[in-house]
């Protein structure tokens, strides 16, 4: 673990959480551990960018967004992350000692006209149990350079309903969440989200990090889909974070 002393959820933070959905955490990774997750993001990006470009260019991905392919198994940089005090403490308060990690994406937002998604939520109250996911800044994001943003109470039983908006700006109520490099957003899925439009000339770059509750019922399914996607990682992860991926509970 990166850190030895979690920061947890304050008063306001909880109340922003409960009634909003979200927290927004300035300064949440910094210093070395930032430093390790930047030289490696912009590393592990060089290396498979033309692998992604002839993707485009044949038609096989988007051109919208980039993730690098097997971020955890690139740099241990990326594995700090999971783990990483400034989040870790507020996910458990949130969630419960017995949170599982779900998956991270590395990806970077190019320079585009359009978002790469509309508003959306990524599990519905009615059939999912919460899922929480923590958007971590690798670069600065300003208003203009695809900030992720929310539907404040959108989360809640009831909300809604939201319309299908042409342009992502015209959802009402929404808030854009900007920050410098090194600034999280820790949002509850259930509420309405998306990407803004990256509309610099500079790419957006951040990491997408998901989290729920452990779930007996799917171990077996959930063990499989980890073992099939991290089996390379395993021998490499402290007896606590194999705990936290959700290996040999």
């Amino acid at each position: 673990m990166v850190a030895t002393e979690l920061k947890r959820a304050d008063e306001g933070q909880r109340k922003s959480w409960d009634e909003e959905g979200y927290v927004l955490l300035e300064n949440a990774i910094t210093g070395d551990p930032l430093s390790r997750l930047q030289e490696a993001f912009e590393r592990c990006s060089h290396e498979s960018k033309p692998e992604w470009l002839e993707a485009v260019s044949e038609g096989r991905r988007s051109s919208s967004f980039f993730d690098i392919p097997d971020p955890l198994e690139r740099d241990d940089a990326f594995v700090d992350m999971i783990d990483h005090g400034g989040t870790l403490g507020l996910l458990r308060d949130f969630l419960g000692e017995d949170m599982t990690f779900r998956g991270l994406g590395a990806r970077t937002v190019p320079p585009c006209p359009i978002s790469y998604v509309g508003w959306h939520p990524d599990v519905h109250r009615d059939r999912t149990p919460l899922h929480i996911k923590v958007q971590i800044y690798v670069n600065d994001v300003g208003e203009d350079r695809g900030p992720f943003a929310y539907v404040p109470r959108s989360h809640l039983e009831g909300a809604g309903p939201y319309p299908r908006v042409k342009h992502l700006d015209a959802m009402p109520g929404h808030r854009t969440l900007p920050g410098k490099a090194g600034t999280a957003v820790m949002f509850n899925c259930y509420g309405w989200h998306t990407s803004m439009i990256n509309r610099t000339l500079e790419p957006r770059k951040s990491l997408i990090i998901g989290y729920g509750v452990f779930d007996e019922s799917e171990y077996a399914v959930d063990k499989k889909r980890k073992n099939d996607r991290y089996g390379a990682l395993r021998e490499r992860l402290s007896p606590k974070r194999k705990y936290l991926f959700g290996f040999d509970r």
